[in-house]
C-alpha cells in the first residue's frame, strides 16, 4: 500500500522514484527490484533449513513461517515484469545497505530530513497490544524500548529488521555503530540463533579494552 502511495505522490513507477529518491543519491548500485541475468552471478543462491541442513529452495518453494507460510520464487528476481513489492521486493546487497542505514543513523541527508530520520528512531507505537516485552516500531523498523526486558545488549533506540530470505541488521545510535548480515538461508539467517549469537559477539568486542 505505501508502494502506490508512493507512485500517486511522485507520479512514476515505485522503482523510478526509488531510484531517483534513494539508491542514486546515495550511491546504491547494487539495489533495485530485478536484475537482468547477465547479472546472475551476483545473486546468492537461496537455501533453507532442513533437518539435515541447508537445502537449496526449489521455485517455488512453500515455507512454513509462525502459523503460516511464505511462497518464495528466487526466480523472481531475474522477472522484470514481476510487481515492485514495497514491502518484500528488492535485491540488495550488504554494502548498499550499510550505506543506507548509516545515512539514516547520521541524520538523513541526503535522502531524508533530519527530524525523518530522528523519526524513525522514536516509537511510534506505544500503548498498543500484541507487542513483544520491550519493543516497538518506529519508522523503518522495530525498536529496542526497553533493552532489559527484551534480554538484548543493545541500547535503548536501537532499530532493527531483516528480510525474509535471510539477512538481518540493526542500528544502535548510541553506541553510534551499524550492523549487517546477509546470509543466503531462511529463516536462520532472520529468525534463528544467527542474529543474536551475532549481535552478542559485536557487543561483546566493544566491551574489550
Amino acid at each position: 500500500m505505501l508502494g502506490a502511495v508512493i507512485e500517486r505522490a511522485a507520479g512514476q513507477p515505485l522503482g523510478t522514484a526509488v531510484a531517483e529518491l534513494v539508491t542514486q543519491p546515495l550511491g546504491m548500485k547494487g539495489t533495485s527490484f530485478s536484475v537482468d541475468h547477465s547479472q546472475a552471478d551476483r545473486i546468492a543462491t537461496a537455501y533453507l533449513n532442513a533437518q539435515s541442513g541447508p537445502v537449496r529452495m526449489a521455485d517455488p518453494q512453500n515455507v512454513p513461517l509462525g502459523e503460516g507460510s511464505l511462497v518464495y520464487s528466487p526466480s523472481r528476481a531475474f522477472d522484470a515484469k514481476a510487481h515492485p513489492s514495497a514491502g518484500a521486493g528488492m535485491i540488495g546487497s550488504a554494502p548498499d545497505t550499510v550505506r543506507l542505514l548509516e545515512a539514516i543513523r547520521k541524520g538523513g541527508a541526503p535522502v531524508l530530513e533530519e527530524s525523518t530520520a530522528a523519526a524513525m528512531f522514536r516509537n511510534q507505537t506505544a500503548g498498543l497490544s500484541g507487542q513483544a516485552p520491550g519493543t516497538g516500531f518506529g519508522f523503518g523498523g522495530a525498536l529496542v524500548v526497553d533493552p532489559a526486558a527484551v534480554k538484548t545488549p543493545q541500547s535503548a533506540g536501537t532499530l532493527n529488521w531483516g528480510g525474509v530470505y535471510g539477512h538481518t541488521w540493526f542500528v544502535d545510535p548510541v553506541r553510534k555503530i551499524t550492523v549487517v548480515a546477509f546470509t543466503n538461508t531462511t529463516p536462520e539467517g532472520l529468525f534463528g540463533k544467527f542474529p543474536n549469537a551475532l549481535r552478542d559477539a559485536v557487543y561483546e568486542a566493544l566491551s574489550r579494552p
